[in-house]
Parts: structure tokens; C-alpha cells; sequence
């Protein structure tokens, strides 16, 4: 075991970013950062890429974070580009992926990624401390998902990079730890942590005594709805009906509807590289003689074959800022021949994911239940993550807990830190446990 004064590793592995943070002498942390074209990033994209060398045919190039999707960019055709793959993790149903002819299971994934960040990390990561404190959901995305079987996978991948004490706290707790270096008297904290898969939420009790902060964990509740939702239903709403859904086609004498499930694959852009793969594809490029609305699909056609994708998710999260900032604002797709232009009122969009608000406000509900607390007896609120953001959002807790109480700040790297602090902890298994 490390002694006191080691540093300490806290892994905040996401759906969308990982960010990684160190413990340093004083009792602190800082971050980790990754030099990409003279700039220096804290978030570390969730995304892998493999493709094979030109002088190399045997051989396989596996790249991550930003460089993943530059390579993805440069020879679409040629690299499968894998993003989101946390949301495979407590899935009984993902065994594993063939890629360039060698199957991965989902901790071969996790362990090349984590690699390829103590590589781009450079000098900072190069000798590893014993003790990680790696990050996890409340509940884990996908259908009946099984959090002891993301566990083992986690600890596998973490077990190949060297670490001798690998540990799992919930991810709003250690947001919790980070908020808590603000209190300056006892309170009863509920933290609020929107990813990209997954909303936590997490009631942590801070008091103040002998100098020291103590806490007390006091109950959790999650759902696996974030912000990956609300950009599908921007795409649902905006996209894909210009892209023939809900259009029809005609066989023989009968006019049938467009497969809803061609539309499905927009839920995570790099799945569209997967349906243009499949056998669907085929099936998609005959609909544009049969269809009675050809364009749309021709569009869909040249959206999958050209790979605009990625600039799809681009113009898709540029409407989903700016309606953080004002009452409507204009949703701007231009890619080849494809055009769309559309704007969009704060008000709709709030119609669009009011089925994603109702489950956040019932996880919401059910932490304080499981506390033995209603609102009143919440002293701060600490919303976190990239869809606090929103709104609508924000307007659960202002509605619950009187805007007073609501704070919010380091959205993407408050939960990297409360893991390495987590870490310092004398009563490790009050706060982590192990897989």
C-alpha cells in the first residue's frame, strides 16, 4: 500500500471526455494535461481509432483522444474510429468487437485507451503511482446493465497499466469532494453530475471539526439519460426527417414506410460509419429509386457515404450551447450537398427532451428518499457536467431548492479531483470500493 505521502491517481473515464487528475504534496490536486497542437487540453476525448500502416499491412495503428478523430477525419474509409464505449461497459451483451481482423473485448478497449493517455500524457504520467481512484456511475447506461461486470472489466484494463490498488468511487461523490473545499460551515450537500451517458446524484453530509472536513455519504441515485439524449433528440427532430424518416417507399403495390432503425444509428455519430458498413447500407441505396421522397433519402445516402457525421454532431452541439444562452437560435448544418437551416425556439427543445427532464427529476426524487430528506433539508447544491448547462435543467433545482442554494463552476474536471482527494482519505472504504 502507498504510503500517506504518494500521490494519488483520480480517473475520471467518461462517455464523452476522460480527465485525469494527481494529488500533489500539499494535500491537493492538480490536473493532467495533453499537448495537441500547442495547446494544452484537460479533457481527453473518449474516443479510439485503429487503421493499418500503408508500409505495414500486418500491423495496426491504435490512436486516441483528438488524434483518434484526426485519423478518423484524414482516412475515413480506412479507420474505425470507436467513441462512447463506456456505454458498453456493464453490458452483458457486448462480449467483444472485431477490429482489423483481432477480436477486442471491452477491457482490451479500455486498456488500449488508457494507454494511449499515459502516452500523450508524456512525462506526467510516465512512472504511474500505485493507488487510482477510478470514477463510476451511479448506474451504469444500457438495458439491464450489470455494474459488477463493469467492474471486473474496469479492473482488468487498469491491472494491465501496472496499478497495485485500484479503487471505484462514485462519480457525484467525488464532485462532492471538490465542491466541499468551498464550505466554510457544516452543510448538507446533493451534487448533480450530467455526463454524457449518465446523470448521478449523490447527498454527501460536510462537517467541520478539529480543522478538518469530515463527510458522510448518505445516499446515490442515477439514470442513464444525459447529454448523448438530448443531442439525439435535437437530430430526431431537426435531421432525420429530412433525412426520410417517417417518409415512405413504394414495393411492388404496396407503399411501406421507411425503416425507423436507419435513423436509430444517430444516436452516437461513429455509428453511422457501422450502418454505412452493414448490410442495411445496401437496402438505404435502393430506397432512393423506390422512395417516394428520393431526395431525403439520396441526402441520407451522401450523409453516411461522405462521412459528415461528425461535422452533424458539431452544428448539433453549437444549437445546444447556444440555446443555453438564448431564447431560440438558428440550427446550421452545411456538409457536400446537404443543407439545413431551421430555427429553433429554447421552448421547443425543452418539449424535445421533457421525457429526459421527467427521469432526472424522479432520480432527484429518489435520492432524497433514500436520505430521509426533503428539500429543506438541503443546504447547497452543486450541479456538474456539460448539460447543467441547460436550462431546463437548472430549472429542476431552482424550482426544488430556490436558486440560492444552487452553485456550479469546473463542470468538466471537479470529479478527477474529488477522486484523487478521495484518495487521501484515511477511511478509503467509506468513500471507494474495490471491483
Amino acid at each position: 500500500m502507498p504510503s500517506p505521502q504518494s500521490p494519488v491517481l483520480g480517473i475520471d473515464f467518461g462517455t464523452t471526455n476522460t480527465v485525469v487528475s494527481i494529488t500533489t504534496g500539499d494535500g491537493d490536486a492538480r490536473l493532467i494535461s495533453f499537448d495537441n497542437n500547442d495547446e494544452a487540453l484537460v479533457a481527453f476525448r473518449s474516443a479510439l481509432s485503429f487503421h493499418t500502416p500503408f508500409d505495414d499491412p500486418a500491423g495496426r495503428v491504435v490512436e486516441a483522444g483528438p488524434w483518434a478523430i484526426e485519423a478518423y477525419l484524414e482516412e475515413p474509409l480506412e479507420t474505425r474510429f470507436i467513441q462512447s464505449f463506456k456505454s458498453y461497459a456493464a453490458s452483458p451483451l457486448f462480449t467483444d468487437t472485431e477490429i482489423l481482423r483481432k477480436r477486442f473485448a471491452f477491457e482490451d478497449l479500455l486498456s488500449a485507451f488508457l494507454l494511449k493517455v499515459r502516452d500523450h500524457a508524456g512525462a506526467e504520467l510516465e512512472t504511474l503511482p500505485e493507488r487510482v481512484i477510478v470514477g463510476r456511475p451511479v448506474n451504469f447506461a444500457g438495458l439491464r446493465p450489470d455494474p459488477a461486470l463493469a467492474l471486473t472489466r474496469y479492473q482488468e484494463a487498469f491491472s494491465r497499466l501496472g496499478f497495485r490498488d485500484i479503487r471505484y468511487a462514485y462519480e457525484p461523490v467525488a464532485a462532492a469532494f471538490f465542491f466541499a473545499r468551498q464550505l466554510t460551515r457544516d452543510a448538507t450537500v446533493l451534487v448533480a453530475d450530467f455526463g454524457g451517458g449518465t446523470s448521478d446524484f449523490s447527498l454527501v453530509r460536510f462537517e467541520r471539526a478539529g480543522g478538518k472536513i469530515r463527510s458522510h455519504g448518505l445516499a446515490n441515485s442515477g439514470v442513464g439519460v444525459a447529454g448523448d439524449a438530448f443531442d439525439y433528440r435535437i437530430i430526431d427532430h431537426l435531421v432525420s426527417p429530412r433525412l426520410g424518416k417517417n417518409s415512405s417507399y413504394r414495393a411492388f403495390d404496396n407503399v411501406l414506410p421507411v425503416p425507423n432503425r436507419y435513423f436509430t444509428a444517430f444516436a452516437r455519430w461513429e455509428q453511422l460509419a457501422i450502418l454505412r458498413a452493414s448490410r442495411d447500407m445496401r437496402d438505404i441505396r435502393g430506397l432512393v429509386r423506390t422512395a417516394l421522397e428520393p431526395d431525403k433519402i439520396a441526402a441520407l445516402v451522401e450523409m453516411l457515404d461522405d462521412n459528415h457525421g461528425y461535422r452533424l454532431y458539431q452544428s448539433v452541439s453549437r444549437l445546444k450551447e447556444a440555446l443555453s444562452r438564448d431564447e431560440a437560435a438558428t440550427f446550421l448544418f452545411e456538409a457536400g450537398s446537404i443543407r439545413m437551416e431551421q430555427t429553433v425556439k429554447r421552448s421547443d427543445f425543452d418539449d424535445w427532451i421533457a421525457p429526459e427532464l421527467a427521469a432526472i427529476e424522479g432520480a432527484v426524487g429518489e435520492a432524497l428518499t433514500r436520505a430521509g430528506l426533503d428539500e429543506a433539508g438541503v443546504d447547497r447544491v452543486f450541479l456538474t457536467g456539460g448539460s447543467s448547462f441547460v436550462p431546463a435543467v437548472r430549472r429542476i433545482f431552482e424550482r426544488r431548492f430556490g436558486a440560492a442554494k444552487l452553485e456550479s463552476g469546473a463542470e468538466l474536471v471537479s470529479i478527477a479531483t474529488g477522486l484523487s482527494l478521495i484518495g487521501l482519505e484515511d477511511d478509503l472504504d467509506l468513500w471507494s470500493q474495490r471491483a
